[in-house]
């Protein structure tokens, strides 16, 4: 029985797609749940599922093709694996006793047996065939197999391999690669630019020592983890806590700006930036002032695994009343991170690095952390943005306060 691929329903705020990678060729065997097609939107990939067993019977939509809103793209074909088999009169025994279905048939790369779908998955997320570990029959690599690879880290192929064509071109030779940008990054680089040059954005500058937070991690961070099934205890949590709580201090920093009016929210939904290969998405902690740091923290851990998966969906980052980013991760000592419109505000965190300080009229070697808020000045005067991070760095020297809400 033949049916329609068709493209995810959009969002009312989604135009259109693009595909952007095919999963499966027309006659290769398709087992039910199993991705065909993903197409990248202006904000997160959408992925498109065998509906049954199968195989896809006719692409209509080519790769880099722009799509709309449950367009028809494709023809799926269920049940018709292994339809081609030769007759069974005209077989030979060897013939018999050998694989029939496409998803039986296998590659050798080195020592190591794949099946199709294995090595395209391996090849398109740079991973060395020779690192994999099967568990299929034979010792065959399967594609769970690589996608436990992909999802640990393991099996990454050495960094220098992808630009030794680059690195080993002619002395004296000026050469060039252009590639399109994807959908996603032309979004971010659109959003980025029109924050600029729309809002009155400054940025405000101060410090915090990360010593308390930082022993108060090391004395519970192992009974965290025990009592909380894993989840680890980072800074982002106390971070978030404390936004959370400057920000129902001081209303205009949680606002947002639509034409000529100003809407207040009355809820704390701050938005942690994740880096990914496609680019720099936020998803949304919702009701941040009701979570708990370890309910932060797993959640920040989902988002950021399901991020590198490509499996953020358009929901998870919608709204948002303030955006918190990390730029210390990368080694920033400090930035001026860009407004994510339509907030008005947004948090840049740093790397921590020990510097002599003034403490009690002595010299100490503290721990200390640059913060950057940059904020729009239309909507937040610089006095109510200065006094919003000196709470967020009395908080966090004193994370007692955090807990305690005073």
């Amino acid at each position: 029985m033949a049916t329609e691929i068709k493209a995810p329903v959009f969002p009312e705020s989604v135009a259109d797609g693009t595909i952007v990678n095919w999963a499966k060729q027309p006659g290769e065997a398709v087992s039910r749940d199993e991705l065909l097609v993903e197409i990248e939107t202006d904000k997160v990939v959408l992925e498109v599922v065998a509906p049954a067993d199968g195989v896809i019977k006719e692409i209509k939509k080519d790769l880099d093709s722009t799509v709309l809103s449950d367009e028809v793209i494709g023809i799926f074909e269920e049940g018709a694996a292994g339809t081609t088999a030769a007759p069974a009169a005209e077989e030979t025994p060897e013939a018999a006793t050998a694989p029939a279905a496409a998803e039986e048939e296998t590659v050798q790369v080195g020592d190591k047996i794949l099946s199709p779908a294995a090595r395209k998955m391996a090849d398109e997320n740079g991973l060395d065939v020779a690192k994999l570990t099967g568990t299929g029959k034979g010792g065959r690599v399967t594609k769970e197999d690589v996608q436990k690879a992909v999802q640990s880290g393991a099996a990454k192929a050495a960094p220098a391999a992808a630009p030794a064509v680059e690195v080993n071109v002619a002395a004296g030779e000026r050469v060039e690669k252009r590639v399109p940008m994807s959908r996603m990054r032309q979004t971010i680089a659109k959003r980025l630019v029109d924050a600029q040059q729309t809002a009155a954005m400054l940025t405000t500058y101060n410090e915090v020592d990360m010593k308390p937070v930082m022993e108060l991690r090391k004395k519970y961070k192992d009974m965290f983890e025990k009592k909380h099934n894993g989840t680890r205890l980072g800074f982002m949590s106390f971070f978030v806590k404390a936004a959370a709580e400057a920000l129902k201090r001081f209303p205009d920093v949680n606002a947002s700006i639509d034409g000529t009016d100003i809407v207040y929210h009355g809820y704390y939904d701050i938005g942690v930036a994740v880096s990914t290969d496609r680019g720099l998405v936020v998803p949304i902690l919702r009701d941040t002032d009701t979570m708990s740091l370890a309910d932060v923290e797993s959640t920040i851990g989902e988002f950021a695994k399901r991020g590198r998966e490509g499996k953020l969906g358009i929901a998870d980052m919608t709204g948002g009343t303030f955006t918190i980013t990390n730029g210390g991760v990368f080694g920033s000592l400090m930035s001026t991170p860009i407004l994510n419109a339509p907030q008005t505000a947004i948090l840049g965190m740093h790397k921590i690095q020990e510097r002599p300080m003034a403490v009690n009229g002595q010299v100490e070697i503290r721990p200390m952390m640059y913060l950057a808020l940059s904020y729009d000045h239309r909507m937040i005067d610089g006095k109510d943005a200065v006094q919003f991070l000196v709470t967020i760095k009395e908080l966090l020297e004193d994370p007692a306060r955090i807990l305690l809400e005073v």
